[in-house]
């Protein structure tokens, strides 16, 4: 579940692991309190050893045959409850972290869903994937630590150190004098393995950014001959990692001879002060017995935590990207009293329109242009005139820099994104088609259609032929981005989703720029009955398909260049002219 009002995410560890608890923890309080009670049990039966010990040496010295014979059952009794204690924290804890860990992918993957594309399309795809994967799995080994290292060790190391005082107090604070030495360099460490572990989670995102990418790209490497460049560049990112992660565990593997030191320096000096009481007759073998095993005992929880230090940095760093991500709230969303849209005619206009993606280059600039309802309106121009990004306004996946979007008057801006969007149908040049089920695919246009409907959809889109060839009909799985599938049969199940979503308003982004002759008939003839009473913004490479459009539109450099049917641009000598007789030589 995602955290409604977020605390402000500083560098501070406490306020990120405050927010953790309040945003996903927290609703787990009632079996995080029985993990609390079975670590407690977990540390008072560890803090029972050395007194069991001491008990039963001086019973030895003593010549006590009825503590002799009892001394075997409190320890299988103490071991009892500690093995069990141990199995039920561990259970619990599991519980609880792998249920935190999903619903944390649960919000990320629902805020990236939700997010603006301007903000998705930062990273790569796989760079946000490893987001999934890389830091969830520093976060997932720091929660499970915190509870089966953190606070058992700290509670066994707290009753051990209890048990060191029962025992002997002194010695207890001679030891204790070690301790700042030790942790002043562990704190030092602690702080550099944040650094390098941010460091070392981006450039192993950007990474799995660049094999996603040169691996995609692999048909292409091959023609050109770019083996050797793909290989390079792998092994400078590659090497640039696997630097990063040495640094890290060099700063990790300090700590262990850190620990080992600072306990070997303890014990000396305990040695020295209980020898020495132990000639003064201050103090008896049993209690020497009994205060140096619960010292050897507390030094493995003690290293464990001096070790969990570095862990936890490793998921402060992993913690500070997740919220980073999560705090960048969408600027596309419902205004405020935003109101359903009501479609009448469809009239789409743009009233003084102007996009920008960077600062300095304008993608649109001033358009103002009119798209009557029920009729055609084709969008022509080279490559980056803008036909795309104005387009794209339409539905909102972006937001106009200045001006307005207007659909029978309202501005897209003032109308609900839900209402806007089931009113509007898109189909692309590419095809996007997810490792489902046709019928699936195809019923995403509508969701709870019928199949007669699904049917009576793929029919008019010239699709119900192949997928009744396909071995399973309407159950054959698309495979992943559809490729099972050529690319005129994708473009068609595409329109079939088109058609049965039923949609006033219609945007076409040259839908058939990338078919053969056949597949391009296939789809032209469904396309038209697709367009027949609907507004329809049509992006055309090829202006043979757009000769009965109700008006072109010529974009240049962002900008409206020309306007008009096809025998008045054809004959007026301008881009439009040019672009039509270069097509023409060309067929």
């Amino acid at each position: 579940m995602a955290l409604k009002t977020p605390i402000p995410l500083t560098n501070d560890t406490v306020a990120a692991v405050r927010r953790l608890w309040h945003g996903w923890l927290k609703a787990h309080w009632p079996t995080l309190s029985l993990v609390m009670v079975f670590i407690a049990l977990v540390a008072a039966m560890t803090g029972l050893y050395p007194v069991l010990i001491k008990q039963a040496f001086e019973a030895f010295s003593a010549k006590d045959r009825q503590a002799i014979l009892l001394a075997p059952f409190f320890v299988i009794g103490v071991t009892a409850i500690k093995g069990f204690s141990l199995y039920a924290q561990t259970v619990l804890t599991n519980r609880v972290v792998t249920r935190v860990e999903a619903d944390m992918q649960t919000a990320l993957y629902a805020h990236l869903v939700d997010a603006d594309l301007a903000q998705v399309g930062r990273e790569s795809p796989a760079a946000l994937t490893q987001r999934f994967t890389t830091d969830f799995a520093y976060i997932k080994e720091a929660l499970t630590r915190l509870s089966t290292v953190f606070l058992r060790d700290l509670a066994t190391v707290v009753a051990l150190v209890a048990t060191m005082i029962w025992i002997d107090p002194a010695l207890t604070l001679g030891a204790a004098v070690i301790a700042p030495f030790v942790a002043i360099p562990i704190a030092r460490i602690g702080k550099k393995l944040r650094r390098v572990s941010t460091s070392t989670q981006e450039e192993i995102g950007a990474m799995a950014g660049m094999v996603s990418e040169s691996l995609s790209g692999l048909r292409f490497a091959k023609a050109f001959r770019l083996e050797s460049y793909l290989k390079g560049r792998a092994a400078r990112a590659f090497d640039t990692v696997r630097m990063l992660k040495m640094k890290t565990a060099n700063a990790r593997g300090r700590l262990d001879p850190l620990l080992e030191v600072g306990g070997g320096i303890a014990v000396a000096v305990v040695f020295v002060l209980i020898g020495l009481r132990i000639v003064a007759g201050e103090t008896t073998i049993g209690d020497f017995t009994g205060f140096v095993t619960a010292l050897l005992l507390a030094a493995q929880p003690i290293r464990a935590i001096g070790n969990l230090n570095a862990i936890m940095q490793e998921a402060m760093a992993a913690l500070t990207r997740y919220f980073a991500i999560l705090d960048e709230a969408p600027r596309i969303v419902d205004a405020p009293g935003a109101a359903p849209l009501a479609v009448t005619t469809g009239t789409i206009a743009f009233r003084g329109v102007s996009f920008r993606y960077r600062d300095d280059v304008p993608a649109l600039d001033g358009i103002d242009l009119t798209v009557p309802g029920g009729t055609t309106t084709a969008l022509v121009g080279r490559s980056g005139s803008g036909k795309s990004t104005l387009l794209s306004l339409v539905p909102r996946l972006y937001d106009a820099t200045a001006g307005r979007v207007e659909i029978d008057g309202q501005d897209v801006r003032a109308v609900t994104l839900d209402s806007l969007r089931t009113q509007i149908s898109v189909v692309s040049q590419d095809v996007v088609l997810f490792d489902d089920t046709v019928r699936a695919n195809i019923a995403f246009g509508r969701p709870g259609a019928t199949q007669a409907e699904i049917e009576a959809a793929a029919q008019a889109a010239a699709a119900a032929g192949f997928i009744a060839a396909m071995p399973e009909g309407y159950d054959t799985r698309v495979g992943p981005a559809g490729s099972r599938l050529s690319g005129g049969e994708r473009q068609r199940i595409s329109l079939a989703r088109a058609i049965l979503k039923d949609a006033p308003i219609l945007l076409l982004d040259e839908a058939t720029s990338a078919l053969d002759a056949e597949s391009e008939r296939l789809v032209q003839d469904a396309l038209a009955r697709l367009m027949e009473g609907r507004t329809t913004l049509v992006i055309a490479h090829r202006l043979s398909t757009i000769r009965h459009a109700d008006q072109i539109v010529v974009m240049d450099s962002g900008r409206i260049a020309e306007t008009g049917r096809h025998e008045d641009l054809s004959s007026a000598g301008g881009i439009y002219a040019t672009l039509n007789r270069l097509q023409l030589l060309d067929g």
